[in-house]
């Protein structure tokens, strides 16, 4: 993946309503100088010299956990699908059609007066059905039977690629059921870590307040969930053992699986998820086999408390508004740091991107995807993918035998740009305009049955895994593919009139980011098509973790907050992708005539050009609270490190702004990180 949240900077222009991509003006700047502290040298924080004037002169907005480039693309890219909506809605289309769905979809998220009227109305007769239970075995039945309807619970179920078999479609059950992001939240005993905890039993309690529980019962039932959870997460992996693609694989036959969570009837749990598989992949089977222990030993009142809580939870956002702010305040305001919520139209426009993509994206590229981006981009990404080539041959710590299937995969890249060669359909999905939870109801289902369909038949790569307008790129490492949505194919990550410094350091800086991914800690253990399989010689594998200690070695020794570490574990995976991806987009660049050329533009030169478009489209400000939450969960560094890491590791930036031993980013050739 290439970010986390949406974080970058300068609006695209906006455009009219009727107005297709080709009657916007072309853009003519396509740097910031202005954002600059030419008082920071270089060498000492590269970050702040492309970024410092914009840091100190930004200030975060208070629906914001932070500000910079992504997020100012973001709403740019808001304002478009807005408009987009905003026209379907006020149309009178046919019953079905692309525009009477999404229109709908949006107008129902719209009408807050019929959604505070229905309050938690919606969630009644699943609530009904959790207070009937009697007992762990009819709760696993409840459980089960929810799945259809998007109120499953205990079982992290979904339908993937089998990893050591990537033509056929698997049943896959991966650890569940936590309410804070991570186990690690359960557990920590900094003071941070404590609040969020009493944060969340505020939360919890306060949904059990909100229907109809009096204070004392609610703060009892609250404090049992958290228990409960917490007990839970002592199964779980973490989000470093997460990563080892090896470990989180583990095939069953459905009656071997069985033997090992006897209290768990896996024949009647599938018969009510209408599943249909004698083989299933569980992830982390420690999970479920504390699972089967504490659905006996725990009281099944404080399970049927969790299973009220993740009921309330998961619909939070799709009730009145006593229910929508206590879901704010806890995961936005008290998490992450955001003061106010974001206009409700915002919120819309994400959901009907989220839950009928495919449809939104159809009208999207049709007016803001012009044919010439898609051409243009897959000619940078043939040309990174020859720079590869290249540096894979010339590696001098990779065996032959190795280099010769690393170069096999390289070839075999699937490359995906700006939208699907063929649509998905949502035909059955029915929207109301007047129905905002029904509707999102309607979309779970579709899902559901979507995923239930591909058991055991052969895997379509043509399906891609984000919507059109996205702002995001990502690998797929059991697809072998490289994927570049329309969203963030725009300014300033790329532009079809910007020089070649610009879109190679940026959108060029995406393209390797993600070529790299399918050779990084987890991606390289795939093959070129895409099963998970041992394909390097062991010596080579040996070398290649010895470089890999190196990144988290160095991004380990990063701080944020005064003296809060990097999880150089965490983030080896983008940071190799990162480093990686910076270095081969800069090769590229250089077989450019610009990049061949010696000719300043705004006072700077080619290289320094480039370098400074990589570093300003990391241009970002976050919360004290949402740096926080990111070092936990997020596998990707924060953006000071995302631009000073890669660069410190290349001869080229130390030539390109002169830097030298003594300067703060400067390292020894010994120490920098020399992977691909």
């Amino acid at each position: 993946m290439w970010l986390a949240v949406p974080v970058i900077m300068i609006a695209a222009c906006k455009q009219k309503s009727g107005e297709s991509s080709s009657d916007v003006p072309k853009r003519t700047v396509f740097f910031d100088k202005s954002g600059m502290d030419t008082m920071v040298k270089p060498g000492e924080n590269f970050f702040l010299y492309a970024n410092g004037t914009w840091l100190k002169r930004t200030k975060i907005p208070a629906s914001e956990t932070g500000w910079g480039t992504f997020y100012i693309l973001r709403d740019s890219n808001e304002n478009k699908i807005h408009t987009i909506l905003n026209e379907a809605a006020a149309h009178d289309d046919t019953a079905g059609s692309i525009g009477q769905k999404v229109g709908d979809l949006f107008k129902s998220g719209m009408d807050t007066t019929t959604i505070e009227k229905l309050g938690y109305g919606p969630v009644k007769p699943q609530l009904a059905k959790i207070s009937a239970v009697k007992d762990y075995k009819d709760l696993v039945k409840l459980a089960a039977d929810g799945y259809k309807t998007g109120d499953g619970f205990l079982f992290g179920f979904y339908v993937w690629t089998d990893d050591k078999n990537s033509t056929k479609n698997m049943a896959h059950f991966n650890q569940a059921e936590l309410g804070l992001p991570n186990r690690d939240y359960y557990f920590k005993t900094d003071s941070a870590s404590k609040k969020i905890r009493a944060e969340y039993v505020k939360y919890i309690a306060k949904l059990f307040v909100l229907t109809g529980n009096d204070a004392a019962t609610a703060a009892k039932k609250a404090d049992g969930v958290l228990k409960l959870e917490t007990t839970i997460a002592q199964s779980h992996l973490t989000p470093v053992e997460l990563r080892d693609p090896v470990k989180n694989y583990n095939k069953f036959a459905v009656k071997d699986f069985q033997k090992q969570i006897p209290d768990i009837d896996l024949a009647d749990v599938f018969q009510r998820m209408d599943l249909k598989t004698d083989t299933i992949l569980v992830g982390q089977p420690a999970y479920y086999k504390a699972l089967d222990q504490l659905l006996k030993t725990q009281p099944i009142d404080v399970w049927k408390d969790k299973a009220t809580f993740n009921e309330l939870n998961g619909a939070a956002e799709s009730l009145s508004k006593s229910f929508r702010d206590a879901y704010f305040d806890f995961f936005s305001k008290a998490l992450y740091g955001q003061k106010v919520e974001r206009d409700r139209w915002k919120l819309m426009a994400e959901n009907v991107d989220g839950g009928l993509g495919e449809l939104l994206g159809q009208l999207y590229v049709q007016r803001y995807f012009p044919p010439d981006a898609k051409k243009r981009m897959l000619e940078l990404v043939n040309n990174l993918q020859i720079v590869y080539r290249e540096r894979i041959q010339k590696l001098d710590w990779m065996s032959d035998a190795t280099k010769k299937l690393a170069l096999a995969k390289l070839d075999a890249f699937t490359k995906k740009i700006g939208y699907p060669d063929k649509w998905k359909k949502y035909d059955d999905v029915t929207i109301s305009k007047d129905a905002y939870y029904a509707n999102q109801q309607s979309i779970a289902k579709h899902n559901y049955n979507e995923m239930l369909k591909k058991i055991g038949k052969p895997v379509d790569r043509s399906e891609w895994g984000m919507t059109p307008p996205t702002i995001d790129a990502y690998s797929n490492p059991t697809f072998n593919e490289i994927v570049f949505p329309a969203g963030i194919l725009q300014f300033p990550f790329f532009d079809l009139n910007a020089d070649d410094a610009i879109n190679y350091g940026a959108i060029g800086l995406v393209i390797g980011h993600e070529m790299t991914h399918c050779f990084d800690d987890q991606g390289r253990q795939y093959d070129k098509n895409g099963n998970l399989n041992d394909w390097w010689t062991k010596e080579d594998a040996t070398k290649f973790k010895g470089k890999v200690q190196v990144v988290i070695d160095q991004y380990n020794k990063y701080t944020v907050l005064n003296d809060v570490h990097l999880n150089g574990s965490l983030t080896q995976g983008e940071n190799l992708a990162d480093v990686g991806g910076l270095s081969i987009a800069y090769q590229a660049f250089k077989n450019t005539p610009e990049g061949k050329s010696d000719t300043k533009i705004d006072g700077l030169t080619p290289d320094q050009r480039f370098f400074l478009a990589a570093a300003q489209i990391w241009r970002n400000k976050s919360t004290d609270e949402s740096i926080r939450a990111s070092i936990s969960n997020n596998p990707h560094s924060p953006p000071m490190y995302r631009v000073n890491g890669p660069v410190s590791n290349m001869e080229a930036f130390y030539k390109a702004f002169d830097v030298k031993p003594g300067d703060k980013m400067y390292r020894a050739e010994k120490d920098r990180v020399k992977v691909w």
